[in-house]
């Protein structure tokens, strides 16, 4: 049996399209993994630690062969908690609302926090960066307002799906899929468009 975690950056709630995508993808997921456990992380929960110069400091710490200690280590406690958390799932599905072209700083928060060497990635000083999350897979559902593929560069660029996806290539998954739902809501009827990312959501969740 696999065990599915739904990694969610909006803080929309009800109000959420890539909310509402995630839930059609997981209940059609359910439908067909019954076995399966699903849990969600909600990034906005008030749980996720801040990485700033003490987990810095230790992040460089740990590079240089030491171990942390004092407040790196306890930054070092923290960011490993919640890695542990994410590692001990095999399939992902990430909810990504686009936020200024890239994605809600939440969702870099918990990238930083959990992309740590001998966590996420490995380094070897003539191999470059390995990533050690293989044998993973991952869905990922993109919403944006504006923004979409083939509008001007006046609607917006993508820096969400190249950001996340570059992310995930680098720390070992490369089984990706994704759902995507852009409708240029200042101009147009979305309906359409929203009943068609929910069924490719549906199809996607059967088969992850």
């Amino acid at each position: 049996m696999s065990r599915l975690l739904h990694v969610s950056a909006s803080p929309r709630g009800a109000s959420s399209e890539s909310l509402a995508l995630a839930a059609t993808f997981l209940d059609a997921y359910r439908e067909t993994h019954p076995g399966d456990t699903v849990d969600h992380h909600d990034l906005w929960d008030g749980t996720l630690p801040e990485f700033g110069p003490a987990g810095a400091g230790a992040k460089m710490t740990v590079f240089g062969g030491a171990e942390p200690s004092g407040a790196q280590e306890r930054a070092w406690a923290a960011a490993r908690a919640v890695f542990e958390r994410f590692d001990s799932y095999d399939r992902y599905l990430f909810s990504v609302p686009m936020w200024n072209s890239g994605v809600p700083y939440i969702l870099k928060q918990f990238v930083d926090v959990v992309s740590q060497p001998g966590w996420v990635f490995g380094f070897d000083a003539e191999q470059g960066y390995t990533g050690l999350l293989r044998g993973k897979k991952a869905a990922v559902v993109y919403t944006s307002a504006v923004y979409g593929d083939g509008r001007e560069p006046a609607f917006g660029a993508d820096f969400q799906s190249t950001f996340l996806e570059g992310w995930l290539r680098w720390a070992g998954i490369t089984d990706i899929t994704a759902v995507q739902f852009r409708p240029n809501l200042a101009t147009a009827d979305a309906e359409m468009g929203r009943r068609e990312a929910h069924g490719r959501a549906r199809e996607e969740g059967k088969r992850f």
